[in-house]
């Protein structure tokens, strides 16, 4: 193999010196890139004091969060203070008016048994005892010294305070004793009175009790069908309220849908003037281009606020905000489509005497009528997720009907509810606009082969 001659090298890097003399900057600009990423990195952490903030989040609360996503809890209270023990549940408890659960059980003597997680997690009271069970331990205290007193060792899972004993049994739930008290909290996984509420004559039944009634039960409410009535107390669910929350999602999807259309709608023929080479005015293109940025500049959010003050709350205001936004967002796209055309086909339409309209019909449209569709679409896409944001300012829809739920900090399933709805409504839209653009892109595709075949 032959070796190159000192001279040979020298005339190689002499022709090729953007290779073998690079300036400095460009041999090492990887290692700065990745400085100055790093240095970048470690000003944010020192800007927004990321490590005192991680250390003083409450991450306990997490877990609570996601169970109350996918569970819900009953809280029945024995007041032990009284002649007689009775259970008393919240006034609004998913068990209905008149609760009366098999894990509540009276017992012979007068005292009661909770079953928190069947006979493995319970607690068994009467005015002077109280004994919880978990995690294979038996836990005797006594109720007759003016304080909870705990006999013998306290296990890690109890907390003793002055007045008061916490046993906390894990997901399922936990107990709180005092000597005049006894609380339970009992979880269940799942959504409580999903279907039909406590008011509904249907509520309580098994599916298969559900639909004999309705195929051929007796009429539960003269005049009405059993079929119509449990439609209307789906619909009509107090807790859950399906009817609402369906029709807030639909002012959502509404108010997308025409805030884009009219959006495009405005914008379409504002990009022709907007667009440097169709406008023959450069003062008039650069006057629509900061109104287009002007427009877009504000945020959506900022639209909705304003709106709702001139308007009120509701599906209007939102409305008008996507429009305002869509404006600017599409007038700036659909101009700069414009500006990026190719001229030949304008140009070969003008050779023919064509007037402007006609140039811009036949030279100019059908080269961009596939990027205009194309970013509608996209936006119509992005504004279903945005009008669920302004939603929660008061502009109507879902987004308020969420906030209010996430307001309480007492209805996390409900919230989970019109997450999932939410999500759900993103996901078709957005395989809708993919499906939409698909067949665009073909339809063009065979436009131009059947076009390039016929010339």
């Amino acid at each position: 193999m032959a070796t190159m001659t000192a001279q040979e090298m020298l005339s190689i890097e002499e022709r090729y010196p953007q290779v073998f003399r690079r300036p400095l900057y460009k041999r090492f600009a990887p290692l700065f890139l990745f400085v100055g990423i790093l240095t970048y990195l470690i000003y944010v952490l020192w800007f927004f004091s990321l490590p005192q903030v991680l250390r003083e989040s409450h991450w306990e609360r997490l877990p609570l969060f996601l169970t109350q996503w996918i569970s819900y809890d009953l809280q029945p209270e024995f007041r032990l203070d009284q002649p007689q023990i009775t259970p008393r549940y919240p006034r609004f408890s998913a068990l209905g008016e008149s609760p009366n659960p098999d894990w509540v059980i009276r017992n012979p003597d007068g005292s009661f048994t909770v079953l928190i997680d069947g006979a493995a997690k319970s607690v068994t009271f009467d005015k002077a005892l109280a004994t919880i069970v978990a995690n294979g331990q038996t836990v005797p205290m006594s109720l007759t010294s003016g304080k909870p007193v705990v006999a013998g060792p306290v296990p890690d899972w109890i907390t003793v305070h002055d007045d008061e004993v916490v046993a906390k049994m894990g997901f399922v739930g936990e107990v709180r004793v005092t000597v005049d008290r006894v609380k339970v909290r009992k979880r269940f996984l799942g959504w409580a009175n999903f279907v039909f509420d406590t008011r509904s004559p249907f509520f309580g039944k098994s599916a298969g009790e559900v639909v004999s009634l309705i195929v051929s039960g007796p009429e539960l409410k003269p005049g009405t069908s059993n079929l119509a009535l449990a439609g209307d107390n789906i619909w009509n669910n107090a807790q859950w309220q399906h009817g609402d929350v369906w029709t807030k999602l639909l002012q959502t999807i509404v108010m997308a849908f025409l805030g884009t259309l009219l959006g495009g709608i405005v914008a379409f023929p504002l990009a022709f003037f907007a667009a440097r080479n169709i406008t023959p005015s450069g003062v008039l293109s650069q006057v629509l281009k900061r109104f287009f940025d002007f427009m877009r500049s504000v945020d959506m959010l900022i639209w909705a606020l304003f709106f709702t003050r001139a308007f009120g709350p509701g599906p209007l205001a939102g409305s008008a905000a996507i429009f305002f936004t869509e404006i600017g967002t599409l007038g700036k796209t659909y101009s700069e489509a414009l500006e990026n055309i190719d001229d030949k086909p304008r140009e070969g339409v003008l050779s023919t005497g064509a007037n402007g309209l006609l140039v811009q019909r036949y030279g100019v449209m059908p080269e961009v009528i596939p990027v205009f569709i194309s970013q509608t679409l996209y936006q119509w896409e992005s504004n279903t997720r945005g009008a669920t944001i302004i939603g929660a300012v008061g502009a109507g829809g879902i987004g308020l009907k969420l906030w209010e739920a996430m307001r309480t900090n007492s209805n996390w399933a409900n919230v989970f509810y019109m997450v999932l709805l939410i999500l759900v409504v993103v996901f078709i839209f957005d395989n809708i606009s993919n499906f939409l653009r698909r067949r665009l892109s073909r339809t063009i595709h065979d436009y131009n082969r059947l076009q390039a075949e016929q010339g």
